[in-house]
């Protein structure tokens, strides 16, 4: 409720940026950047070993699961942020994570935590012989316990 709130105290202050040549950029807020930052190094302390396009199996309920999720939520956030803000500040918050590689950062991680066979194998309850299920076709609940 509070993320999509937040860009309209940027918005009253993007009439004070002038038109300097140099490129401009802003920061999402400074404690999601903090924490997304810190995410990132541990994230990459987990996965360093493992090249793109090799995957990583977390086991649930394992650190490396709760760091992982913590993570992806912190994106979540993150763009629950822009989807709030006038194209004016994501233009603006853009080049601030092109600035820090954060956007970089996440297709590493992302592609080093994608199942090489994306096929679903929860339950379903259409016929076996339909389409295969996968991840991208498949909504995902999650109980949080």
């Amino acid at each position: 409720r509070l993320m999509p709130e937040l860009p309209k105290f940027d918005d009253e202050d993007l009439k004070s940026y002038g038109d300097e040549e140099e490129e401009l950029a802003l920061s999402p807020p400074a404690a999601l950047m903090s924490i997304l930052a810190t995410q990132e190094l541990l994230l990459e302390n987990i996965l360093e070993c493992i090249p793109v396009g090799k995957f990583e199996d977390i086991q649930p309920l394992s650190d490396e699961f709760c760091l992982v999720l913590g993570y992806l939520l912190t994106w979540k956030l993150t763009l629950a942020f822009f989807k709030a803000a006038s194209s004016q500040l994501r233009v603006l918050y853009s080049q601030y994570l092109r600035r820090t590689k954060s956007l970089n950062k996440l297709l590493y991680h992302l592609f080093r935590l994608m199942p090489e066979s994306p096929v679903f194998s929860g339950p379903t309850s259409e016929v076996p012989n339909k389409e295969t299920k996968t991840f991208f076709t498949e909504e995902l609940h999650l109980d949080v316990k």
